[in-house]
């Protein structure tokens, strides 16, 4: 048995000093001053925050087909260190995860080395083509989580709105990168002033919100549940509000990276800046906040992605997009967001856990007694620098390298293991 003692417990919206006593994989009592017994395992979490485990949306694991990017040991060992215990991977994988068999294959490998809670996404169309798409029955048979191309847009209305009848009548949902290709095509970064003064090709923001203006109309019509992958633009915030006001069943995702910078931040000789969607502007980045803060934007979600260092130093035009986020993702935003007093903590804890749990449906997000002891301990007065070569992520492609942050994760514990702790922990 565990006992973690001396914490402060995030439980129902709100942090109580309060223990916590876990048997087996359970968490069977929580409540001040637990009276510890000599054969328990003693947590010391003095000074610390005890929080349910953080959920990840929108992760790359890139296996099969990747893993000089990324391997499911190394990114869920990534994870772990972010405090996150429940992570959905994305399909984009070689081959994409559009068959019953990529599906068990796949899953038997998570069996073997994912030290966190591993959820799979099904791709929409098979091989992402958006052509045709996948068995919508079968893959949800083995339990996917939803079914997305993510990486990819869906540029036929026909197909998206095909596909999102076959997700309702399984009761999945619809998880959508949007991106209208023709208006993309080529681009590196946010298309704006600073795009054009660099004489870089830019990436529209209608590129964006056209795509999700056209699928919150047919989710509209189909009533599937429908949810936004990294929303970036503020037209996108506008169009989710006013699609939630009007009783659409939408949701959407917001990144670290599109929270704390812009295009501003772009260094055009530094291909880690560079990611789909690209960085905003700063009207865009306030926007985003302000859908955070409001609750247009339901969740934070990293859309972790490793790319070898090999390939991010083929330069700002050449390098294929994606940062990875998974262990910089709480450190970066309670030190941009909190400690600046633009967000509360509750409101971050709610976003990376609670509401994340209950968009997905997932029995996971709390902490309450007969729940999985899925938790993560916070030293929230932790000061240090990040350093990319201290990752555990193959991935070392992250423009937060040197930032200076609070919140360091002391434990993440699943199913009742310590899967992380600090060397001092």
């Amino acid at each position: 048995m565990i006992l973690i003692k001396n914490g402060l417990v995030y439980r129902k919206n709100q942090f109580k000093y309060l223990d916590v006593l876990i048997k087996d994989n359970k968490i069977i009592k929580i409540k001040s001053n637990i009276e510890y017994k000599n054969h328990y395992q003693l947590i010391d979490a003095k000074n610390k925050i005890v929080t349910p485990g953080f959920i990840d949306m929108h992760v790359h694991l890139r296996e099969p087909g990747f893993s000089h990017k990324e391997t499911i040991k190394s990114g869920t060992k990534a994870a772990a260190k972010g405090g996150f215990t429940t992570i959905a991977a994305m399909p984009n994988t070689s081959p994409v995860i559009d068959s019953v068999e990529i599906v068990n294959k796949v899953k038997k490998r998570l069996l073997d080395e994912a030290i966190v809670k591993v959820l799979l996404y099904s791709a929409i169309t098979k091989k992402e083509q958006g052509l045709e798409l996948v068995n919508f029955k079968a893959m949800s048979d083995t339990g996917v989580v939803g079914f997305s191309d993510d990486g990819k847009g869906v540029q036929s209305d026909s197909i998206m709105k095909e596909a999102m009848k076959c997700a309702k009548s399984f009761n999945k949902m619809v998880i959508a990168h949007c991106e209208d290709e023709h208006l993309s095509k080529d681009g590196v970064m946010h298309e704006g002033a600073i795009s054009e003064r660099l004489g870089i090709k830019g990436i529209s923001s209608r590129s964006e919100y056209q795509q999700v203006k056209r699928d919150i109309k047919l989710a509209e019509m189909t009533n599937c549940q429908y949810h936004i992958c990294h929303i970036s633009t503020k037209e996108s915030v506008v169009l989710v509000r006013e699609a939630k006001t009007k009783g659409v069943n939408v949701s959407c995702e917001v990144t670290p990276h599109h929270l704390i910078l812009c295009d501003d931040d772009v260094n055009i000789k530094n291909a880690n800046y560079k990611m789909n969607p690209p960085l905003r502007s700063k009207d865009d980045q306030m926007a985003l906040i302000e859908g955070l803060k409001d609750g247009t934007i339901d969740i934070i979600a990293t859309d972790h992605a490793p790319h070898s260092q090999t390939e991010k130093k083929r330069g700002f035009i050449e390098a294929p997009f994606g940062i990875v986020g998974l262990e910089t993702c709480f450190p970066l935003l309670y030190t941009h967001l909190v400690l600046k007093k633009i967000i509360t903590l509750n409101q971050l804890i709610h976003h990376l856990t609670f509401r994340p749990a209950q968009l997905f449906g997932l029995k996971a997000g709390i902490l309450e007694v007969g729940e999985d002891a899925d938790i993560t301990i916070v030293d929230l007065n932790q000061t240090f620098k990040i350093h990319t070569d201290k990752f555990f992520s193959k991935g070392k492609n992250s423009p937060f390298e040197g930032f200076t942050c609070n919140g360091l994760i002391n434990l993440t514990m699943v199913n009742g293991h310590i899967v992380y702790k600090t060397k001092d922990g």
